[in-house]
């Protein structure tokens, strides 16, 4: 009974340590090697790795969670290009909090 108790404790633990954030695309953006459409997405961050999910399809990419030293007052998006001339996700800074969601492309 003990390690069952352990277990669900270090199971609470890590739910309790992912975010959840809804961001919106108004362009194609690469994120991970993968092109996302427009639209609304739910992306779900725990640890350094991020997944976007619109329907039943997900991307996984690495991110870097910081913190700034102020809140943002709205949810930003920075892009940067690739190689070939494509919109690439660089960072979400998360309106209402001090979260930046840093991508590696």
């Amino acid at each position: 009974m003990k390690k069952c108790l352990t277990l669900f404790a270090l199971a609470a633990a890590g739910i309790a340590s992912a975010a959840t954030y809804n961001v919106t695309l108004l362009d194609p953006t690469m994120i991970n090697g993968t092109e996302l459409k427009p639209g609304d997405y739910k992306v779900d961050v725990d640890q350094n790795k991020a997944i976007f999910h619109k329907g039943k399809k997900a991307v996984e990419a690495p991110v870097k969670v910081e913190n700034a030293n102020n809140k943002f007052g709205s949810t930003t998006l920075r892009y940067g290009t690739t190689p070939d001339g494509k919109k690439a996700l660089h960072s979400i800074q998360v309106g209402g909090s001090n979260t930046s969601l840093v991508f590696e492309n």
